[in-house]
């Protein structure tokens, strides 16, 4: 285990180098804040081909090519990036946190959680993510208009997700691969009113194009079903041991319960994007995280100092300002816009003729 004083001290240290603590860091290092991001890399938002519903992001950027501007950013105003896998997390006597990734350890004033979850995959034979097989209903479904769609799985999900389906495309097959279905009495008597055709049958294997994008299932039976594409909803598994290390309440369905601000109910740990409740999209998963950045700058700020600061401690002296992280400093220093044009001194006056 290292030991504290070789740790490095920060004001703020974000977990997850996704959307969410991307643009939670983007905040707090502009803001004066000294900031890590520690992430281990991968993540839903790696994973995408196409980078959808976001302004001002085309649709030919992909996920990789998203987080790398991110980590540019960022880094650009003077916050740091390490790469590794974070599996201790402490609170210390003094407040602070303590976290460990690999052999290296961090202490902050603030901790932000953006873990995310990870996708249950289904079994194969399915196609690859982005080319067939996709996670995003609210993202990818625009590209199913018209054309036929598979959703896969036995639950309410699956059954719910399926009817949603039915707003872009008249084509929707729910396949349960053989299992029973999950979902109730209720449930199944609003499936049936729908034209969803709910294949029972196990997929026995695919056929895909020179592209690599899915055309075909053929099913057990013999039948052969052609598909643009699909969702599978098997669930997901959030990543919360740091959390839940950490103190943080769990809610049943496995998200991190944050009030609006981004604060879980252990004192100055934060929690972003899809490790919390509510859509799974990119865009809300950066609105979140510039909600966490404001209300932790607002909490670490030095001033205004208050008038009971002051009146116990005496006034603000010029030595103590500015109030910004060394690191956060010597960035700025490199940052064009903010350099000023020199004063120049005051011309000697032209002598008169």
């Amino acid at each position: 285990m290292t030991d504290i004083d070789d740790a490095e001290e920060y004001e703020v240290a974000v977990v997850g180098g996704g959307p969410a603590g991307l643009q939670a860091a983007l905040y707090t290092a502009r803001l004066g804040h000294d900031t890590v991001v520690v992430d281990r890399g991968g993540g839903r938002a790696a994973m995408m081909l196409d980078t959808h519903n976001v302004v001002g992001v085309t649709e030919d950027v992909s996920g990789n090519e998203f987080l790398g501007t991110g980590r540019e950013q960022i880094q650009s105003y003077g916050a740091d990036i390490h790469q590794g896998f974070v599996s201790e997390a402490t609170r210390l006597d003094d407040g602070r946190f303590r976290l460990v990734a690999d052999d290296t350890a961090f202490v902050a004033d603030r901790v932000v959680l953006g873990m995310g979850f990870n996708d249950e995959r289904p079994d194969p034979p399915v196609p690859r993510t982005g080319k067939g097989l996709h996670y995003c209903l609210h993202c990818d479904a625009y590209m199913f208009i018209d054309r036929p769609v598979f959703v896969m799985g036995a639950g309410e999900s699956a059954a719910h997700v399926a009817m949603i389906m039915l707003n872009f495309t008249d084509e929707v097959d729910l396949l349960l691969r053989g299992e029973d279905p999950q979902w109730s009495d209720e449930t199944d008597e609003q499936l049936r009113a729908h034209p969803v055709d709910v294949v029972e049958e196990e997929i026995a294997s695919m056929t895909k194009s020179d592209n690599g994008w899915l055309e075909s299932f053929e099913f057990e039976d013999g039948v052969v079903r052609q598909y643009r594409g699909g969702f599978p909803m098997y669930g997901s598994k959030y990543n919360t041991d740091l959390a839940e290390q950490l103190g943080c309440e769990i809610n049943d369905d496995g998200t991190v319960p944050v009030d609006d601000d981004g604060e879980t109910s252990a004192e100055g740990v934060y929690a972003v994007g899809d490790l919390t409740p509510g859509h799974n999209q990119v865009p809300v998963a950066m609105g979140k995280g510039a909600q966490a950045g404001l209300a932790i700058h607002y909490e670490l700020r030095e001033f205004p100092r208050s008038l009971d600061e002051i009146r116990e401690g005496g006034d603000v002296s010029p030595d103590e300002v500015p109030g910004l992280g060394d690191r956060i400093h010597a960035a700025a220093d490199e940052y064009e816009e903010a350099r000023a044009p020199p004063i120049e001194p005051d011309a000697e006056p032209a002598a008169d003729d």
